[in-house]
């Protein structure tokens, strides 16, 4: 994939680009992208984690059953990972309440989609991971050791499936 205006980076450099999961993940979100120039969906996720699995970098995200991101993300090889600048808030914001399936969220608040045949994400992104799906599993009642966690997050029985990606490309604006 070739991005205009980003510059690749080797993905065995991430340690050098200044990525601070806690800050961009946690507090300031992505947005988790799956499908391609034939059709893709977003959806805005706080939770993830970026590391080494198998000794690769890998980002691990993971998506509740109910979203419609979810059918897209098990259908497809690819993922990406958007991050963005502060300013892109409130349409990070929008894209995380509301679905896909009943409103044009690229309409609705003016990203810009770059796609090829493997993935899409948003040219206004500052850093963009590609991410190939390596691993999928979804969380359970009985693997829980803290129970007051599942009580917390999930009462309605809506389990997270995790998505383990093996980061193969990364572009820095």
């Amino acid at each position: 994939m070739s991005f205009e205006g980003f510059k690749k980076i080797d993905p065995a450099d991430i340690g050098t680009i200044g990525f601070d999961p806690f800050t961009k993940i946690g507090k300031e979100w992505f947005l988790l992208t799956a499908g391609n120039k034939d059709g893709f969906n977003t959806m805005t996720a706080s939770w993830g984690f970026g590391g080494v699995m198998w000794g690769k970098p890998c980002f691990i995200t993971v998506v509740r059953p109910q979203r419609h991101t979810k059918t897209f993300l098990d259908k497809e090889e690819y993922f990406t990972v958007s991050i963005f600048e502060q300013e892109y808030k409130k349409a990070l914001s929008y894209c995380g309440s509301h679905s896909g399936k009943d409103v044009d969220k690229v309409k609705e608040t003016g990203l810009t989609p770059i796609t090829d045949e493997k993935t899409a994400a948003f040219g206004e992104a500052s850093l963009i991971f590609v991410c190939r799906k390596a691993y999928v599993q979804s969380l359970n009642s009985e693997s829980f050791i803290d129970k007051e966690l599942d009580a917390q997050n999930y009462s309605a029985g809506d389990y997270h499936a995790g998505y383990v990606g093996i980061i193969e490309e990364i572009y820095m604006k």
